[in-house]
């Protein structure tokens, strides 16, 4: 599945450079492993991310209702 997202720059230039390898949301799209993420910044930037592990809410301090999303680049399909 993919979904379109936007993002702030401070935490996009961070993903886009490589530096940042995970995403916390709110898990209002039922996030899960292998999903594409299409961010994009309010000055048109954009990048392809794939989901590659998930730690859903409920679990190690997460809230329910958002999960932590390890990411990784990837291509535009």
């Amino acid at each position: 599945m993919i979904h379109h997202l936007k993002c702030d720059e401070g935490p996009f230039l961070s993903i886009q450079s490589g530096h940042k390898k995970f995403e916390y949301r709110e898990n209002d799209r039922d996030y899960d492993t292998g999903d594409l993420l299409h961010l994009t910044t309010p000055r048109g930037d954009d990048c392809w991310l794939q989901v590659t592990y998930i730690l859903r809410g409920g679990l190690y301090g997460v809230p329910p209702g958002y999960c932590v999303m390890s990411i990784e680049q990837a291509e535009q399909p």
